[in-house]
C-alpha cells in the first residue's frame, strides 16, 4: 500500500423518515438557506414540502432554486450563486441525485469567492472559501452525497469538467431508502453502474499489497449487483434499496481507493459522451468500462484474473488465463444488459463512427493529452477504446 490520508467528516443520518431532521441541522450552519433541486418529481411525492416544513419549523429562511439537470450546468450555478450573494444565505442544501449535489458543491464553491467559478474547474484557481452543504439523497450512484468532488458542464464550450476539495464534502447526508422507491428502473440502473464504475476505476491499480481494500471493493460489486436486480423489478423493496444507497455511498467516499493509485480514465473518456449527447453518466460508463477493459488488461492481466475470480467467480485456466479475463468482462457485460444498460455506442444511438476522432481528440486536450494512471491512454489510444465501445 501507498502513504495515504483518508480524511471524511460527513455526518449519515440513514433510514426512514429522516429527512424530517433536515431543519435541526440545517440550524446549526445558517438561517438562511437555498433548498436546491430537480424536477418536478421531488414536488410531486411531497417530499420538499416536507423538507420545506422542516427547514421553517427551525426558523430558517428558505430561498429556492429548481430545474438542475442530468450532468448539470454551469448557467444554473451562476444563478444559485446570485442568489446567495444577493440575499446573504450561508447553507446549500441539496434535494436530489449526483448531478443536485454537484450544483450544490459548485454554487458553494463560487459564492463566497470573487473569482468566475469555471476557473475552479478549468485549474485555474482554488477556492479560498466554501459555503457548507448538505443533502437529502433521492439516487443513489454518484456518490457525491460524501465525495470532495464535482463536475459541471459548459454548456458554450461543451466542456464537462471536474473539481474537488475537501471542503466541499456535504456536512451532514441524509440517507432514506424509501426515498428512493419512485426513481424509474432505467436510472436506478444508470446509478448502480455508475457506482460499480465508481470501485473499479480504484480497483483497477498497479499498486501492490491491497488485499484488504480490494477485498472490500469486490464486496461492494458483488453486492450490487446482487441488490439491483432486485430493485429493478421490486422498486419497494426497501432492504433492496438500502443495500444499494449504502454500497453507493462507500464507492465514492474514499474508503476503497485508500493506499493504492486510481485510474479514472474511463471517466474521462465518458465526460465527452455525455457533454455532446447528454446522456445518463452511469449509461456511458457501461459502454466505455467494458470496453476499456478489453483493451488495457494486458498492461496487468493478473488484476483482471482477480476480478473475474473473486467477483464473478470464473474458474482460473492455467493453460489460457486470457479465457479467464474474458470471461469476466463477458459476465459483466451480461449484468449489464440484464438491468438493460447499454453495452455498445450504438446501443446509445450513436450510430456516425465519425465522430469517434472529434470525441477522442476533446478527450485528450481536456485532460492535457492522456487520461488514465493504470493504463496512460494518449488520443490514439482513446479513439481505439472508443472503437471497441462502438
Amino acid at each position: 500500500m501507498d502513504n495515504d490520508v483518508f480524511y471524511n467528516p460527513t455526518k449519515v443520518i440513514f433510514g426512514k423518515g429522516t429527512e424530517l431532521l433536515c431543519g435541526e441541522e440545517v440550524a446549526k450552519y445558517s438561517d438562511k438557506v437555498l433548498l436546491h433541486y430537480g424536477s418536478g418529481s421531488a414536488e410531486r411525492s411531497g417530499l420538499l414540502n416536507r423538507v420545506r416544513a422542516s427547514l421553517r419549523a427551525a426558523n430558517i429562511t428558505v430561498y429556492e432554486l429548481g430545474g438542475v439537470k442530468a450532468n448539470p450546468r454551469l448557467d444554473l450555478v451562476y444563478e444559485g450563486i446570485n442568489i446567495c450573494r444577493s440575499n446573504g444565505i450561508g447553507f446549500i442544501l441539496a434535494v436530489g441525485g449526483g448531478s443536485v449535489i454537484d450544483s450544490s458543491k459548485a454554487i458553494a464553491c463560487g459564492t463566497p469567492n470573487s473569482d468566475d467559478v469555471w476557473d475552479y474547474f478549468l485549474g485555474k484557481k482554488t477556492a479560498q472559501a466554501l459555503l457548507p452543504v448538505g443533502v437529502i439523497l433521492t439516487i443513489p450512484g454518484a456518490g457525491s452525497e460524501s465525495s470532495d468532488g464535482m463536475v459541471i458542464t459548459n454548456e458554450k464550450t461543451m466542456a464537462k469538467l471536474s473539481y474537488g476539495d475537501d471542503r466541499s464534502r456535504p456536512v451532514f447526508s441524509i440517507l432514506n431508502p424509501e426515498l428512493t422507491f419512485t426513481v424509474p428502473a432505467y436510472h436506478t440502473a444508470a446509478g448502480i453502474t455508475d457506482a460499480i464504475a465508481h470501485v473499479m476505476e480504484r480497483y483497477f491499480t498497479r499498486t501492490e499489497h491491497t488485499d484488504v481494500v480490494d477485498r472490500m471493493s469486490e464486496a461492494v460489486m458483488r453486492g450490487l449487483m446482487r441488490s439491483a436486480k432486485k430493485a429493478v423489478t421490486d422498486p419497494e423493496n426497501y432492504d433492496a434499496r438500502a443495500e444499494i444507497m449504502w454500497a453507493c455511498k462507500i464507492a465514492h467516499d474514499g474508503t476503497l481507493g485508500m493506499g493504492r493509485e486510481e485510474d479514472w480514465g474511463s471517466h474521462q473518456i465518458e465526460h465527452e459522451l455525455s457533454a455532446k449527447y447528454d446522456v445518463s453518466h452511469g449509461a456511458g460508463l457501461a459502454v466505455v468500462f467494458p470496453a476499456w477493459m478489453k483493451y488495457v488488461y494486458r498492461k496487468s492481466p493478473k488484476r483482471f484474473i482477480q476480478f473475474a475470480m473473486r467477483v464473478f467467480d470464473v474458474e482460473y485456466d492455467v493453460n489460457d488465463p486470457d479465457w479467464t479475463v474474458s470471461q469476466g468482462i463477458k459476465r459483466f457485460l451480461s449484468f449489464l444488459k440484464t438491468i438493460s444498460m447499454p453495452t455498445s455506442l450504438r446501443d446509445m444511438g450513436i450510430n456516425d463512427k465519425s465522430v469517434l476522432d472529434e470525441l477522442a481528440h476533446r478527450c485528450a486536450e481536456n485532460n492535457d493529452g492522456s487520461v488514465g494512471h493504470f493504463a496512460v491512454l494518449n488520443e490514439a489510444d482513446i479513439r481505439n477504446v472508443l472503437e471497441l465501445a462502438y
